[in-house]
């Protein structure tokens, strides 16, 4: 039979005249049905209209309403009325109406309605006819009054379980006569055992309510393991007799569809085992009766997506107790191949935390990880702690000896997914389980499993990565391995732990670089730190089978000196011999790097000198060569030996000629390195780079890449900060300013300096809100302290502006609401929109020089120009992570915490955790301490030194010192060395290895960006020399490195759970790293941890975005519309028919508003979501019209190139096949056919609105920029090298000139020699340049003319490159500058653009314009649901799918614009549609062939009728998305 529907016979067995009333679901007010959603975001559709406000949940108004008043006292009149009418049992027809009007009026009562007294008479009659067999109507409608009665009286069930009810409704439901009459009883039932589970227990309700439960509806059997839920949070060992039977039916709903029927069934077995987890002879019958199989079952079928988080989370809790407490469950575990199974959940658990299509993860995220390794420790037995665990352990160890093929395939599964799960960044507490997994697998394995085990595992790494933890506990459990395996392996891992450098963390263990004492490795906490740690369970007792009090969990059972005595026990045993040289051996690799380094090092330092510089160079490069090629050498090269010998630091030694790092104090001296510098670095990137014919896999640069990332897991310590025992609540704020707030505030003491005289005492204890800047507590404190009154300003200046702020905050949604009037009717735009900058216009043409080698720029030189600027501003700013002071606005105080003295940038909530030493643990729970502590906070006068900003010479003046023959790509060079004077992070210290991985992984990440310049200046420079003959062979093809190579698994798994912690959502605020990086070095983590933290960090306070997330635990999928982004949203109306004057309207009004804004067409049904995608398409198109002098055209048909997926085709829209680009506009020209340069400025501003605020709302544009672009978008500059990718026909062909002038240069550097040059060398494919007839004025723009006042000069061979300059410069520099300075003018006024800057330019285009992805039968029948009427395996639906399969480009984007209103889809594809894309069966009043598909766009909602043929379901179908675009009405 189907699970979850009636039982088709159960009717046919009952007689006719058994069954008087209807289904009792008509008088259940409770029942639910699959309807379509009936409102979705204020959402609005095609076919149906709805209300956009909030629905009155009221039910019958409020106590003090008098109408109200008056009314209950009726119904309380009336029902004591009722009572004494039930006694008359001789008129069954007048009891059946007394009972009917009783069951009207107990629908209106309140639970004062009846007294006492009455209610013990109303009980008793209702009992009684509740038993009276001879009228099933009587019967029915009793059962109803005592359900109705239990539901608003709660007390009742007190009564009704006296009156003996239970017995009566048992045996209706056990005698299943009537069906009506048994649902009736399954809901009085479950009403009374909210109240009354253990009376409902012993009268034998659990096995009552599930004996028949498959005859019952889906909704019936919901109310049915309600019950018995109610029942199980009561229950005793004593009482398992009433419970077990049920056991099997409970385990068979948990394979059932319908997921609150699953959840509900989990619930109970949860709540079931508990009660028995204490019963080893319990638990192995309930092992007997199926739990294990079931439960595994539907762990394996990816539960998640069925159950809630706590409950899955709880599900895994009922496994570990089995296998905690009976050895039978252990075998059923093993013989079901469990290692497996929870190896497929770590893994898909890795995927989900990192997927797009989940945008938040419930902190159960963690606790579901801890408690899969708590049963993996309960399944592989620890060391027995207490007596009554020994037996059981000995049993579960005796299993493991006889059936050694059970441990070996669960530790093939479990091993390795273990070590990844702490090597991606795993918290503390699940680290501490991994590696007591591991240990205890270890302990058990036999030499031969172990040999197996670590084939495909690097255990040796792995240990040496732990012994760099500062844990006590980690630290003993990984000595405890060691141990272990060189026990049982001693040939094999000598020499591993040598080369992966195990010995040599043992022997730091031993003999700490500082000086400490030989315990440091036990981790001491100061008071502040254990304010942070307050609470916090001890690891000794996190993974125990028993529960340990509470006053226990704090004391250590690791002695304090254990870790170092174990230590030195295995130094002293394994590591002192004849065979292993006792000063610290190095393996052969690390020999030679070291050798390398130090040859490397001492010509550099060599080089200093200025003696033979040529040579020595010559000798460097031969020596970088060779260490390069060691990456690539037959030997595996380690982390350790990477890491110890010294490479990086030698590396950047080299690059920067000695100069790295100096901290910006020796830049005048780096002016005379810079040729040396940019020859190193050229040097450097033609060994790194690929070449001809070679794969990116193969390069030097991946392979370095790869070995920087495992060195910067091995190094990292970056801490996690979590706060599970934070509650929102409202605080009394100090500062910034005397309020009640939601935003956590903390006490601080505010104490002068010692010996401080400037400053007055100010000896308050203040509470300050932990998202408060520096900034504004200097505000608040310098008028108190200041003893020169003449220094202070006004005292409350500061606290007005404050509230001043909060005043207009607080009004923002009367104004909202004003605003909100002004739609009513479609207005012209706003003149503020035309408010551009002035500076737009004051830029002019240079004239022509005459002499041909003064030139604008040389744009063959830009690119290493561009590969620093690309390391120094990744979001907007220098490579320096830390936010800088503006020049003007001296801090006037200095604050320090703890010793420590505090940046101005940084809050208190940071200031705070920089407090605790970080470093030391990293991972940090923050416990009641935190917030119990006063916090000293000492101040003084800020010393007032004046920073020194060197600002380097230009390029121009050093022409001649940086040049080389052939044009001098590498010669724009203040940003190169910019770069090698910056620092990354101003709480790293810039020796540790850590700084110098993050460095050179910038370095090598920018390296990367510009493979393409890279290489084309290689043919360029080949074709100089008369090594490339044809122009044609300068043409490259890139094989760049993935970003993914670039990502740090173990940082990006950090930063997750970090943006998780509740606190954070709270006040906005992440520990200082997050952002430092975040801002630096963005390629560590991935698109969708960035993603997140834009969202989570661009739009202002987090706490008011909370109920904008979604969690995945209910089986829905994210896309951008769930993204938090503000707390309300307001309607607008806008006019289909003139788009792009309602848009200018909304921005006007709305482009800073925090709302998200939803837009209503004017005269048309519906509002929401639907017309909003649909509102950001119709714009889109707008902005992509010809004739308004925005984009560039394409000139020409490229055939031979991939196109991109233009938007539309028609006519009148520009033909963009490579994206759009903006049309480039003459400084002099102030209109061009018509079109005024004036009105191009207002529409490039209005589209940065529109497309920030599309960002922000979630909404998706129909905009394909090209990535040139998008390039602008992040802050980069353009070259002659990014003109091929959105003219690639303009772009070759400036690039074959620029060939052509390198050539020039190279013979003319070559006089004398035996080159000379000649018409054919300096042809353009044959012919002379002269007869090309090209004038001075940009090619397809014959109005832009490139030198002022003379446009008919002809370009020659010798000034050819000065035309080239001035072509690349009129179309990706002063030609759009102003178009692009009008749009992010625009941009800005929604949010800082230059919080985009984390992103690249590919992950921006699927950020703005949603996911293009293959439409594969797989993926649509994974991610649309079907519905009323309609299954997977429908006719029609089938016919859907092939159809949609078959659509081209356009009938896709058509069909796609159709349902959801928008033309692409979200970020994420068809999984990220929210709600689910719904196909169900329309019904059609007649013939359903006449008929049209509808949908409902807010829901994603498609309504298809039974067409007779596929063929005429397209022809339907076809017809409805092309015209049945453009309105929104009723169908």
């Amino acid at each position: 039979m189907d699970r979850g529907r009636k039982r088709s016979e159960a009717g046919d067995l009952l007689p006719a005249d058994k069954r008087p009333c209807g289904s009792s679901s008509d008088f259940h007010p409770g029942t639910s049905s699959s309807e379509p959603p009936a409102n979705c975001d204020m959402d609005q559709d095609p076919s149906t209209s709805g209300s956009d406000g909030d629905e009155d949940h009221g039910g019958y108004g409020s106590d003090d309403d008098p109408i109200y008043a008056s009314r209950d006292a009726d119904n309380r009149t009336r029902l004591e009325s009722l009572v004494p009418r039930l006694d008359d049992g001789t008129d069954y027809g007048a009891v059946l109406a007394v009972l009917t009007e009783l069951c009207e009026v107990l629908s209106f009562c309140m639970e004062d309605s009846l007294s006492r007294s009455s209610m013990e008479g109303l009980v008793s009659a209702l009992v009684r006819l509740a038993g009276f067999e001879a009228s099933p109507d009587v019967m029915l409608l009793a059962i109803r009054a005592l359900t109705y009665l239990c539901d608003v009286m709660p007390r009742a069930a007190d009564v009704v379980v006296r009156r003996e009810a239970l017995p009566v409704l048992c045996g209706r439901l056990t005698a299943i006569e009537y069906l009506d009459l048994a649902e009736q009883c399954l809901q009085a039932l479950e009403k009374i055992s909210k109240r009354q589970p253990v009376a409902c227990l012993q009268a034998g309700a659990v096995m009552a309510v599930l004996s028949y439960i498959d005859f019952f509806s889906t909704t019936i059997q919901r109310v049915a393991l309600s019950t018995v839920a109610n029942v199980c949070k009561k229950l005793s060992v004593d009482c398992s007799s009433f419970v077990m039977e049920a056991v099997p039916i409970l385990c068979n709903f948990l394979q059932y569809d319908d997921h609150k029927l699953t959840e509900t069934a989990a619930t109970c077995l949860i709540r079931i085992t508990e009660c028995f987890s204490k019963s080893p002879e319990l638990l192995d019958e309930l092992c007997k009766r199926g739990l294990i199989n079931q439960s595994l079952k539907l762990i394996a079928l990816d539960g998640r997506m069925a159950l809630k988080q706590s409950t899955y989370n709880g599900l895994i809790g009922l496994l570990t107790k089995l296998a905690a407490n009976s050895i039978i469950a252990v075998e059923t575990f093993f013989e079901l191949n469990i290692g497996s199974i929870l190896r497929g959940v770590l893994l898909a658990m890795s995927d989900i935390s990192h997927s797009t299509s989940h945008l938040f993860l419930e902190d159960g995220q963690s606790n579901q990880e801890y408690e899969i390794f708590n049963l993996l420790n309960q399944l592989i037995p620890p060391v027995a702690r207490e007596n009554d665990e020994i037996q059981l352990v000995l049993e579960k160890g005796k299993f493991l000896t006889e059936r050694p093929d059970f441990l070996h395939q669960f530790s093939r599964d479990i091993l390795p997914v273990s070590v990844q799960v702490v090597n991606s960044g795993a918290n503390l507490y699940v680290c501490y389980g991994c590696v007591s997994v591991i240990n205890n697998i270890f302990y058990f394995s036999t030499s031969d499993i172990l040999l197996d085990l670590i084939q495909n595992t690097n255990i040796s790494s792995f240990l040496a990565g732990l012994l760099a933890r500062k844990d006590h506990h980690v630290l003993f459990m990984a000595l405890k391995i060691i141990e272990t395996l060189m026990e049982k392996l001693p040939g094999v891992f000598s020499s591993s732990f040598v080369k992966e450098g195990v010995i040599y963390a043992i022997d730091a263990l031993l003999n700490p670089k500082d000086g400490s004492a030989q315990d440091s490795s036990h981790a001491q906490f100061s008071d502040c730190q254990m304010a942070a740690r307050g609470g916090s369970l001890c690891l000794c007792y996190a993974f125990m089978s028993r529960k340990v009090p509470l006053s226990e969990t704090k004391n250590c059972s690791i002695r304090k000196e254990a870790v170092h005595s174990l230590a030195k026990h295995i130094k002293s045993t394994y590591f002192i011999s004849d065979s292993v040289d006792s000063e610290m051996p190095l393996t052969e690799i690390l020999q030679k790097l070291k050798t390398f380094c130090a040859i490397l090092n001492d010509n550099v330092d060599r080089s200093l000198t200025g003696d033979d510089s040529s040579q020595n160079e010559e000798y460097l490069a031969h020596v970088l060569d060779q260490v390069m090629k060691e990456f690539d050498g037959g030997e595996n090269m380690s982390t350790f030996e990477f890491m110890e010998s010294g490479i990086i630091r030698s590396l950047v030694h080299y690059l920067s000629n000695g100069r790295y790092p100096c901290g910006g104090h020796c830049g005048r001296v780096m002016i005379n390195d810079l040729h040396i510098v940019t020859k190193r670095f050229q040097t450097f990137s033609y060994i790194s780079v690929s070449k001809a014919g070679q794969s990116w896999q193969d390069m030097l640069l991946t392979l370095l890449v790869r070995i920087l990332q495992k060195a910067l897991s091995s190094v990292d310590s970056f801490p996690v900060i979590m706060n599970h025992t934070y509650k929102p609540r409202y605080f009394y704020s100090d500062i910034p300013c005397e309020r009640s707030t939601m935003n956590p505030c903390v006490k601080v003491h505010f104490v002068r300096e010692e010996g401080e005289e400037n400053l007055s005492e100010y000896n308050h204890v203040l509470s300050v809100e932990l998202s408060a800047q520096f900034d504004a507590i200097e505000e608040f404190l310098w008028p108190e302290v200041c003893v020169n009154k003449n220094e202070c300003h006004d005292p409350s200046a500061q606290g007005k502006l404050i509230e001043k702020v909060d005043a207009m905050s607080r009004s923002i949604n009367d104004a909202d609401q004003l605003s909100q009037e002004m739609n009513n009717t479609v207005q012209e735009p706003q003149k503020s929109i035309s408010v551009i900058p002035q500076n737009l216009n004051d830029q002019k043409h240079q004239p022509l020089p005459e002499d041909t080698n003064s030139k604008p720029k040389d744009f063959t030189t830009q690119t290493i120009s561009n590969i620093v600027s690309a390391v120094e501003r990744p979001a907007g700013g220098k490579i320096s992570l830390s936010s800088s002071v503006s020049k003007d606005a001296k801090p006037k105080l200095s604050f320090s915490l703890a010793g420590k003295e505090i940046d101005h940038s940084a809050n208190l909530y940071q200031a705070i955790l920089q407090s605790l030493n970080s470093a030391a643990e990293p991972n940090i729970s923050i416990g009641p301490k935190f917030w119990s502590e006063v916090y000293k906070i000492t101040y003084k006068r800020s010393s007032e030194h004046k920073i020194q900003d060197y600002q380097m010479p230009c390029c121009s003046s050093h022409s001649s010192l940086l040049g080389d023959e052939h044009g001098l790509f590498w010669q724009e060079l203040p940003s190169f060395s910019d770069l090698l004077l910056s620092e990354l992070h101003y709480e790293l210290d810039n020796s540790s290895p850590l700084y110098d991985i993050l460095f050179l992984l910038k370095v090598l990440e920018s390296l990367n960006q510009f493979m393409f310049p890279l290489l084309s200046y290689e043919r360029i420079k080949g074709f100089a020399e008369g090594k490339v003959q044809n122009l044609d062979d300068l043409k490259v093809v890139v094989s760049p490195i993935p970003q993914v190579e670039f990502i740090s698994c173990k940082l990006s798994e950090k930063l997750e759970q970090q943006m998780r912690d509740p606190l954070m959502l709270s006040i906005g605020s992440m520990p200082s790293w997050c952002g430092h990086l975040m801002t630096a070095c963005p390629f560590l983590f991935t698109f969708e941890a960035r993603r997140k933290y834009f969202f989570q960090t661009a739009f202002g306070s987090l706490r008011n975005q909370q109920h904008h997330i979604h969690h995945p635990h209910n089986g829905d999928t994210n896309d951008r519309q769930s993204y938090p982004a503000s707390p309300y949203r307001k309607k607008f109306i806008v006019d289909r028919k003139n788009i792009v004057e309602s848009a200018a309207r909304m921005m006007a009004l709305h482009a800073k508003s925090k709302a998200i804004l939803e837009v209503k067409f004017n005269d048309e049904v519906g509002a929401g979501l639907g017309p909003s995608r649909e509102f950001y398409t119709l714009v889109s198109h707008e902005f992509q019209k010809v004739g308004l002098g925005l984009w560039r055209e394409d000139p020409g048909s490229f055939s031979d190139e991939l196109h991109l997926d233009t938007t539309v085709t028609d006519a009148e829209f520009v033909s963009s096949p490579f994206g759009l680009f903006p049309r480039p506009w003459s400084a002099d020209a102030s209109s061009s056919s018509g079109i005024q340069f004036s009105d191009v400025l207002e529409k490039f501003m209005l589209l940065g609105q529109l497309v920030a605020k599309g960002i922000k709302d979630g909404r998706i544009l129909d905009l394909p920029f090209s990535r040139a672009f998008y390039k602008l978008m992040l802050g980069k500059e353009l070259s002659i090298y990014d003109i091929q990718s959105f003219d690639p026909q303009l772009g070759r062909t400036l690039l074959e000139f620029q060939a052509l002038v390198c050539r020039k240069r190279f013979l003319e550097s070559s006089q004398g020699s035996s080159f000379f040059a000649s018409e054919a060398d300096l042809c353009f494919r044959n012919t002379k340049i002269e007869d090309l007839c090209l004038n001075f004025t940009l090619p397809a723009y014959s109005d832009y003319v490139l030198i002022s006042g003379n446009n008919s000069k002809m370009v020659s061979i010798n000034n050819l490159e000065s035309y080239v300059s001035f072509v690349v410069d009129a179309t990706v520099q002063t030609g759009i500058v102003r178009q692009v300075e009008a749009f992010k003018s625009g941009f800005n006024e929604v949010f800082p653009l230059q919080a985009l800057q984390i992103f690249t330019e590919d992950e921006l285009e699927r950020l703005l314009c949603g996911e293009r992805e293959a439409w594969n039968l797989s993926e649509l029948l994974d991610h649309i649901k079907f519905d009323h009427g309609y299954t997977a395996n429908s006719p029609s639906v089938i016919s859907l799918l092939e159809i949609i399969q078959e659509f081209g480009c356009d009938q896709r984007r058509a069909f796609l614009q159709f349902v959801t209103g928008s033309p692409r889809l979200p970020l994420g594809g068809f999984a990220a549609l929210n709600p689910k894309l719904t196909i169900v069966r329309k019904h059609c009043n007649n013939d359903a062939d006449l008929d049209l598909p509808s949908v409902m766009t807010c829901a994603n909602y498609v309504k298809l009728p039974a067409y007779s043929s596929k063929e005429l379901m397209k022809e339907r179908l076809i017809y409805a998305i092309t015209e049945g675009q453009g309105s929104f009405h009723l169908s």
